[in-house]
């Protein structure tokens, strides 16, 4: 991944404010309900599961960065990016529904499982974009989305992918992208859960939504321009 990557980091500094501004306003004016804080016990253990395999040739990315139709919509873009699934991970309960999460009580993080091709798309250049595609220094929190379910996780599957994430988080913190601290929780992957059916592709489903409108449509916009060379049909 190329220097210009951390340096077009930056400008995403203004726009997740400016998102998170319209965001709170789109949610007040427009009536978009308000998701509870969490309540989970932190000390309860997460469900085990195996680690998710991936076809012959591809990888898997388990990735939480804030509300997943907002990432499901940008990394579907990415060339090397054959499917992307959201979810719910890292928590303690089975089979959790969409407002078990939100209610706080389960543990799980709002995630999309990213499946992509290694030689196009490194793991390592996927953390670079997504460290710089979303605010990873809000603790359980992004825009006006707050909440454990909403924190910035990354769920490694093996050595080589926890010894990636240090890198790419060290590498991210040099390029001071960021002015606060990365708080992205960096831990091993225990379970996922996908999503109801009518969570996915959110974004290309319903684009005339509120929180499609104010939130994710000038994230995605940005993202298209900082990264044009990396879209798929680019």
């Amino acid at each position: 991944m190329s220097q210009s990557l951390f340096d077009t980091g930056r400008a995403w500094l203004r726009v997740l404010v400016i998102g998170a501004v319209a965001a709170v306003f789109g949610f007040l004016l427009i009536g978009r309900f308000t998701r509870p804080l969490p309540a989970y016990a932190a000390g309860e253990k997460a469900i085990k599961q195996p680690l998710p395999k991936a076809p012959a040739g591809r990888a898997i990315a388990m990735l939480a960065g804030g509300c997943f139709w907002s990432e499901e919509a940008l990394f579907t873009q990415l060339k090397g990016v054959e499917k992307v699934e959201p979810g719910y991970a890292g928590g303690s309960a089975p089979h959790p529904s969409y407002e078990e999460v939100c209610s706080g009580t389960t543990g799980h993080a709002e995630t999309v499982e990213i499946t992509f091709d290694p030689k196009v798309v490194s793991y390592h250049d996927l953390l670079t974009i997504f460290l710089t595609t979303h605010n990873p220094t809000t603790l359980n929190q992004q825009g006006a989305d707050s909440g454990t379910q909403y924190r910035s996780a990354i769920f490694y599957q093996n050595p080589s992918q926890l010894a990636t994430a240090k890198q790419v988080i060290a590498q991210v913190t040099k390029a001071k992208v960021w002015p606060d601290p990365i708080v992205t929780e960096v831990t091993p992957f225990s379970n996922f859960f996908p999503a109801e059916a009518h969570h996915r592709n959110y974004y290309s489903l319903h684009p005339g939504e509120s929180y499609c409108q104010f939130v994710i449509a000038p994230k995605l916009a940005h993202f298209r321009d900082l990264y044009k060379s990396r879209l798929k049909g680019v």
